[in-house]
């Protein structure tokens, strides 16, 4: 099967883990990459062996790129996926999506329109970790799933983050930062969902980064910092779902768990790719490890794109899709709005349920 040619735009701190994973999958070939800072691209050209250094203009122009992986900033992600799409490219993007619903919808029926792909982030749902619960779920060990817990607690980042001001500006904060993690596994695991109830809120005005080169600065906090709801699936499970910026004095709840007619499976952490995986079933005392499906257990960040990329060769649908994508941000969005107006948002989208990986395969392929 013929590789195909990929650029990335954007080298920051995430643009590392994609490039030392595209250069594993044998179905792509990481040609270029560009940012606004072309010393910096140029840095992470030499450390992962990238043969042009670009301008954004210049990859957009490059007829050989057939997928931009786009890791701009969240408030960037829609203008450069429009003009990837604009320029004949299919475009995987990080997360989320688009900072609004309207440039998501606008990124989809672009590429509709196009006859183009769009991908997104997160992709950790095609790890060992979120496959093996699947797997569980399917295999009917806990019974019919009727409900879910799942927690983001954490107490910002501008304690580690070199640069976390966008953590607290417009597409920011707890919900879009991670909740795209939990959901689109809530939805790999439960299927798509047909209502949200939310509030919303925060705990400081301002906040201080104490990470090093910009310790002591300021950050005004423009967006809710707590985020906590109730999601209901269209297949009837019932997910309570808290993300927090706001917890500052750590936690100990679960990640997620999924409670079933037979049982309860604790799901690993959605930001990772691996495990540990436990299930306790009725009248049972303790809890079981389940073994990881071989697989992928370790930080794969990049297989969406290469999954993306079998799809343009063989013709069959990819799992980090847009849809699946837009589903999570107007998820997401309906927190916010649930809370604003004091009821709840019936979600206008779906999407399907992401196929379950292949088992067996040689490690670095999909197909």
């Amino acid at each position: 099967m013929d590789k195909v040619k990929v650029g990335i735009i954007g080298c920051g701190k995430i643009s590392g883990i994609y490039m030392e994973n595209c250069n594993k999958f044998e179905i792509l070939e990481l040609v270029a990459c560009a940012d606004m800072n072309l010393e910096r691209a140029r840095e992470q050209a030499q450390q992962y062996n990238i043969p042009r250094v670009y301008t954004t203009d210049e990859l957009l122009a490059d007829p050989e790129i057939e997928i931009v992986i786009n890791l701009t900033i969240p408030a960037a992600h829609a203008e450069i996926c429009l003009r990837a799409l604009e320029a004949g490219k299919h475009v995987y993007v990080e997360k989320p999506l688009a900072v609004t619903r309207e440039e998501g919808r606008k990124v989809l029926e672009t590429a509709k329109a196009k006859g183009l792909l769009v991908g997104s982030a997160p992709e950790t749902f095609f790890g060992s970790g979120i496959q093996t619960s699947l797997k569980l779920i399917e295999d009917g060990v806990i019974g019919r799933p009727m409900a879910a817990t799942s927690f983001m607690m954490s107490r910002g980042h501008e304690n580690w983050h070199p640069d976390p001001e966008f953590y607290y500006a417009a597409g920011g904060g707890p919900m879009f930062d991670m909740g795209p993690y939990y959901l689109t596994a809530l939805v790999q695991l439960l299927g798509p969902i047909s209502a949200v109830a939310g509030m919303t809120g925060k705990a400081l005005a301002e906040r201080t980064i104490t990470s090093e080169k910009k310790a002591g600065q300021k950050i005004p906090v423009d967006i809710p910092t707590h985020v906590a709801g109730t999601l209901q699936f269209a297949e009837g499970a019932i997910a309570t779902l808290i993300t927090s910026f706001d917890v500052f004095g750590g936690s100990d709840l679960p990640h997620i768990e999924i409670y079933g007619t037979e049982g309860t499976i604790q799901v690993p952490d959605p930001n990772n790719f691996g495990g540990p995986v436990k299930f306790r079933r009725i009248g049972e005392s303790e809890w079981s490890e389940q073994p990881l499906l071989p697989g992928y257990d370790q930080n794969t960040r990049g297989i969406g794109p290469a999954d993306m990329a079998y799809a343009i060769r063989t013709g069959r649908p990819h799992r980090a899709n847009g849809e699946l994508a837009y589903h999570v941000l107007e998820a997401m969005w309906a927190f916010h709005d649930s809370s604003d107006s004091r009821s709840f948002y019936a979600m206008e989208s779906t999407c399907n349920r992401p196929a379950a990986l292949p088992v067996g395969l040689a490690p670095y392929t999909l197909d």
